[in-house]
């Protein structure tokens, strides 16, 4: 592989010496480039150094067209004056070129350079994670064993490779994958085996494997540990133990380059009589970036589906994101919304202690989404803060189960019944462990049941139905 992939170094050069105060030259001093000496066989090249040098992914092509390799001063090439020098005949080339890089560099090629296609026709992609198998763990340990004997390192016991596979499916975010990006699971097991010199042991155990990564997490949380603060004292304010009407607590994730964390926020609706519908001040105020937007967007659909097949949808809704001062994006919180609204529509008091992630469609089918482990041990750290009092905990999507791949502190309060996690399918799913009180469904003759969720926002929806009707009635009258 050439990781200078320059013109000279890759299609050789004539150099010179100087004699007597003028260039000399001579056949002895033609140097061979790379596709020299892998002409016959394959040359492997970093696909952004061949775009940045100047006229290599030119001579590339044009190599590759014509089959043959051409020693030019780079002078001529670029049409500069140049003093006299050798011209060597060109030689045939029978050469496998390999371009390795991001997939994006790819497709922009493929799009613009009408050449690409026809000279690169095959693609392969390499995947960041593998099924967790038997065959692939045997093989992940192997790694590790090869990994650690060749840069001198204590070998794991068998405690800390189960604690290195499981770190490995968390990087991924799925229970039954492992990740491939075995330079990150590198440096974590250097760092277990500075621990396990510190304590003299003869192998690197669990604990060691846990001081590394919570010393990985230390380098990186300040941002987060601001924030909790802020939380803690009042500044930022997420309730955790009361129930509220219109309130539910959602989640954002902050990326800080190589480190995650889950944002606790506020999330609140009011309502009145209206056709305005509902109305997101993160979008009025060009705070909502679109796929925020169209996921507001589809709770009206949900509600003119579920409520409005009688009569018109008579609402106006305003839904925020409290004390947000930056940009919000994606669909995650759409549930979380809509949650908000069913219990602003039915008077219904929402449990703060639970936090609620999910996207929402118009079926109220409550979706995956990214991140949800970060987002349920950063609500965790905020209930843990303000105490654990065994009513708190996460509803995510049932689809999102597989996902799970926690922190040990949280995994320990859930089995120790001080934290939980629900999955859940539906909306309807999702409000009852909110209210403690039914959804309800339609039944034969159309109506919801007294005294669930559902009847409580029909009868909330006809009631300003008729406010606006009478007030049509009022000023219709007057105008006559």
């Amino acid at each position: 592989m050439k990781f200078n992939p320059s013109y000279n170094n890759l299609f050789g050069r004539v150099e010179k010496e100087v004699q007597f105060g003028a260039l000399y030259t001579d056949f002895t001093m033609i140097k061979p480039g790379a596709f020299h000496r892998a002409n016959g066989g394959y040359l492997v090249l970093p696909m952004e150094d061949v775009l940045r040098n100047l006229l290599s992914w030119d001579g590339v092509k044009r190599a590759l067209r014509s089959g043959e390799i051409e020693v030019e001063d780079i002078g001529e090439r670029l049409g500069f004056m140049a003093t006299k020098s050798l011209r060597p005949q060109p030689i045939p080339l029978s050469i496998k070129v390999v371009l390795v890089g991001r997939p994006l560099l790819y497709y922009l090629l493929h799009t613009y350079d009408e050449e690409f296609p026809e000279l690169f026709k095959v693609k392969a992609d390499f995947d960041t994670r593998m099924p967790r198998s038997e065959e692939n763990i045997q093989d992940f340990v192997a790694f590790l064993s090869t990994f650690c004997n060749k840069e001198k390192l204590k070998h794991l016991d068998g405690a800390a490779v189960a604690k290195l596979l499981e770190h490995s499916s968390r990087l991924v975010e799925d229970q039954e994958k492992l990740s491939t990006h075995f330079g990150a699971l590198a440096d974590i097991i250097r760092e277990a085996n500075f621990w396990a010199l510190q304590d003299g042991e003869a192998q690197i155990r669990a604990s060691h494997v846990n001081k590394a990564l919570e010393a990985k997490i230390y380098r990186s949380n300040l941002l987060e540990e601001r924030l909790q603060e802020m939380i803690e004292r009042g500044t930022v304010l997420i309730d955790t133990t009361s129930t509220v009407v219109g309130q539910v607590n959602g989640l954002s994730v902050l990326s800080l380059g190589d480190y995650f964390f889950g944002k606790p926020s506020r999330i609140t609706a009011s309502i009145a009589p209206g056709r305005e519908g509902i109305i997101d001040i993160e979008r009025e105020v060009e705070l909502g970036g679109p796929i925020h937007s169209k996921g507001v967007l589809i709770l009206s659909g949900y509600l003119a589906q579920q409520f409005a097949q009688d009569r018109p949808l008579t609402l106006s809704a305003r839904l925020v994101f409290e004390q947000s001062y930056e940009g919000v994006e994606g669909d995650s919180a759409s549930s979380t919304e809509l949650y908000a609204l069913l219990s602003a529509l039915s008077g219904l008091p929402i449990k703060q202690g639970i936090a609620v992630t999910g996207s929402v469609n118009q079926h109220g089918e409550v979706q995956a989404i990214g991140g949800v482990n970060e987002k349920i041990e950063g609500f965790f750290a905020v209930c843990k803060a303000k105490g654990l009092t065994g009513e708190q905990g996460m509803i995510i999507p049932q689809s999102n189960a597989a996902n799970l791949m926690l922190r040990e502190e949280v995994v320990e309060a859930v089995a120790a019944k001080k934290f939980s996690i629900w999955a859940a399918n539906t909306i309807n799913d999702g409000i009852e462990i909110l209210t403690g009180v039914p959804a309800g469904a339609r039944g034969a003759d159309g109506k919801f049941p007294a005294d669930t969720v559902n009847f409580r926002v029909e009868q909330r929806l006809r009631e300003f139905w008729e406010r606006l009707k009478e007030a049509g009635k009022e000023e219709k009258s007057k105008k006559e």
